[in-house]
């Protein structure tokens, strides 16, 4: 049965679509069928994922979430054979307002998915950060929501409001949506306070983070700007290790 697993924070920089694209990529190179949704305006992930942002200005996820045409229509095929990604751009900005009016418009994408005859293990969701239309719609049509949390001053700030988000998701809008954990992101090794929220956020929320900690690393900053997640860029970098560890937590101890 296919997972659908948002990446949400409503803040910035925190590693959400880092995450997405280096969570994606790693389930997919352990065989499984992934599908990347970029659901951030800015368009990162797809950018990320080397895909030219030209090519998809007249079919991109925008254009499904208006009923212009299916899911399965804007999927892009990546240098990963079983990774498969649905683009987006600005466009996206325009979505809320065109859906003011609409009746259940926080079900698109969940309508989308159902829809969506591929059979995918994994659909990864890259949310902007904002709790706003988009970010809903991808709490709504997910199983499960990953909060990367980065090891800096102020990490835990706004992370209560997330988390009662998901709860009245869940109460009121999905009864599916469970946290599949807390990801520990931008750790320096060196810096005493990386180690201090470390320890602060395992006090705190115990087995609902995840064992894996994504460490601050050049060669993670550098993939994007080639179009490529880590484990293509640098399979044998410390971010690449750490994103494969995180897939392996989640295949096999059951986070998600």
């Amino acid at each position: 049965m296919r997972k659908i697993i948002c990446i949400a924070n409503q803040k910035g920089g925190v590693g959400k679509t880092t995450t997405a694209i280096n969570l994606s990529s790693s389930l997919a190179t352990a065989e499984k069928k992934v599908l990347l949704i970029d659901g951030d305006p800015q368009g990162n992930t797809t950018s990320g994922m080397g895909i030219d942002k030209s090519s998809i200005e007249n079919k991109n996820l925008y254009h499904a979430l208006i009923g212009r045409c299916s899911l399965e229509d804007v999927i892009v095929k990546t240098q990963i054979p079983t990774l498969d990604v649905a683009p987006s751009n600005q466009d996206l900005v325009g979505v809320e307002i065109e859906f003011v009016s609409i009746e259940e418009r926080e079900n698109r994408l969940r309508a989308l998915l159902a829809r969506l005859q591929t059979p995918y293990d994994y659909c990864i969701i890259d949310c902007p950060p904002s709790l706003g239309f988009l970010t809903l719609n991808a709490l709504v049509a997910s199983d499960y929501v990953i909060i990367p949390l980065q090891c800096e001053y102020f990490a835990l700030e706004g992370l209560a409001h997330l988390l009662n988000t998901v709860k009245l998701v869940r109460t009121r809008m999905n009864p599916s949506l469970s946290l599949g954990g807390i990801l520990l992101t931008m750790f320096d090794v060196r810096n005493r306070l990386s180690h201090r929220v470390v320890e602060e956020v395992r006090n705190h929320f115990g087995g609902k983070v995840f064992k894996t900690v994504i460490p601050r690393n050049v060669r993670i900053s550098e993939s994007p700007s080639h179009g490529l997640p880590i484990i293509l860029y640098d399979v044998k970098s410390r971010g690449a290790v750490a994103y494969m560890d995180l897939a392996h937590e989640i295949l096999y101890d059951g986070r998600a």
